[in-house]
């Protein structure tokens, strides 16, 4: 029990330095704490998460690629659009539009560019910026579990699969985007009454009292409506949209996949002794596309539906640099493709830690966790919030605990239900996203608290990741 306990500690220790020191880090200092797991205690390594790490990797790839064309200014602008013409419901349509942004694009990163637009037009309409700034925060991250292309829900679909759920991407978003959209506009209402109005707040008022300051909050406009937007970057988009379009109507209708003849070990069949008296598994055989009579066989499989997600974003990828000037080098330059790529990092050395651990006290966990599980699956979504506080990533949470909660007897229903509270990572506002929505707003309104946690993001996210949930939670239960 001591050693399963410092073995905890020592990954704990590794997410809270990984967390702490930001960006490559959770990676690499997860990788640190495999090492000492492997090496000096022995444990069996679990295996990366290869599958859901491909498909970042294709969608960061696409999503950068269509950055790169202009085409998501293009976005952009026609949501600053939207927000200046109604500027007095800013609070409302400020994350309902960085929520279909990630939806679109898959990753919530995709706000930096509007988001300080988001504070530009709360300033000039008089509303305390740190109303709009703070809930489109939350509402840009929870969003991932609501897009057919993000890996968190890529990894479910995959991961249930495997477990005996088989529930489509389709199916998954049927559930999460009317849950959490529910619960992104229950914060934003709560958001409408927070703080003092601008005219009112002395601190703002003292600010604003400075001459520089005044010109700083008020002197400029931030907005890309000056800028023009070239034909070829509204192709991107438009090949960025059916690249989607057809994921969705390829796993709604798998009947149009394509099948392969496979070599597949049959159910039952044991092991074969060779004249050398060394045995060969019926796994071993196929997967050297062996076929014998009771043992193997030649069946028509069809193609995974993570595989297509990758064919499809890379090649809409292609598309966009050769029909719509796309450069590759911009991309790499970029903050979509960037903050992605720290994303692969951090799944691949959190994930791996992680299995390792979990597989090595499986057994243990069990017996700890068993009775609590059968009786109220629904605690699993605690574990869930509080693992993701720790690593900052919606798609690690899945990878490294999904199995884990299957393994419990979770059905796959309840853990489609508590989905939304796989994001928890606003609770210590350490976030690229949250700190950059804090240096955006110019205002100052938009803060981390002197205690760290009485920032302006814990509300707003406890709200939505709270109701989100609820809804989530009835909805799977309902459907499933």
């Amino acid at each position: 029990m001591l050693t399963s306990l410092i073995e905890l500690l020592i990954v704990l220790l590794a997410l809270y330095l990984g967390s702490k020191y930001g960006s490559l880090a959770l990676g690499a200092i997860a990788g640190l704490g495999l090492a000492i797991l492997v090496f000096d205690h022995q444990l069996q390594p679990g295996t990366p998460p290869t599958d859901v790490i491909y498909i970042i990797v294709a969608a960061v790839t696409c999503a950068g690629i269509l950055q790169a064309s202009g085409g998501m200014d293009w976005m952009i602008q026609i949501a600053e659009r939207m927000l200046r013409r109604h500027p007095q419901y800013i609070t409302f349509l400020a994350p309902l539009s960085t929520f279909v942004l990630t939806i679109m694009v898959g990753t919530g990163h995709v706000m930096y560019t509007l988001m300080p637009i988001i504070a530009d037009v709360a300033i000039k309409k008089g509303i305390r910026p740190e109303r709009p700034c703070a809930v489109a925060s939350v509402s840009s991250m929870i969003a991932i579990i609501c897009s057919p292309i993000s890996a968190a829900v890529v990894a479910f679909s995959t991961i249930s699969a495997l477990h005996g759920f088989h529930i489509s991407i389709p199916q998954i978003v049927a559930v999460t985007i009317p849950a959490c959209l529910i619960g992104v506009m229950v914060a934003a209402a709560w958001s409408t009454r927070r703080g003092l109005d601008l005219d009112k707040d002395p601190e703002f008022q003292a600010r604003i009292a400075d001459p520089e300051q005044h010109e700083f909050i008020y002197g400029s406009t931030q907005t890309l409506l000056d800028k023009k937007i070239d034909a070829k970057s509204k192709y991107a988009v438009y090949i960025f949209l059916s690249a989607i379009a057809i994921i969705i109507i390829l796993a709604f209708a798998q009947q149009l996949l394509p099948s392969f003849d496979t070599v597949v070990a049959v159910n039952g069949a044991s092991p074969i002794e060779l004249p050398t008296g060394k045995l060969v598994t019926p796994e071993n055989l196929a997967s050297a596309g062996i076929v014998m009579p009771g043992v193997t066989e030649k069946v028509p499989v069809t193609i995974k539906m993570y595989l297509v997600i990758q064919i499809i974003l890379i090649t809409a990828a292609a598309l966009m640099i050769i029909f719509c000037g796309a450069k590759p080098k911009n991309a790499v330059a970029d903050n979509v493709w960037q903050s992605g790529m720290v994303a692969v990092v951090a799944i691949y050395g959190i994930a791996w830690l992680s299995n390792t651990f979990f597989n090595a006290h499986l057994a243990e966990i069990q017996d700890l966790l068993g009775n609590m599980v059968a009786e109220h699956s629904w605690t699993i979504a605690i574990v869930f919030f509080i693992f993701s506080v720790l690593i900052n990533s919606q798609g690690a949470v899945i990878v490294s605990l999904l199995p884990v909660a299957y393994a419990l007897g979770i059905p796959g229903w309840v853990l489609l239900g508590v989905l939304p509270c796989a994001y928890g990572y606003f609770f210590i506002p350490n976030y690229p996203t949250d700190i950059a929505t804090v240096n955006m707003d110019r205002s100052g309104t938009t803060k981390i608290g002197k205690y760290v946690l009485n920032h302006s993001f814990m509300v707003p996210g406890l709200i939505c990741v709270f109701v989100s949930t609820v809804v989530a939670y009835l909805l799977s239960m309902m459907i499933y």
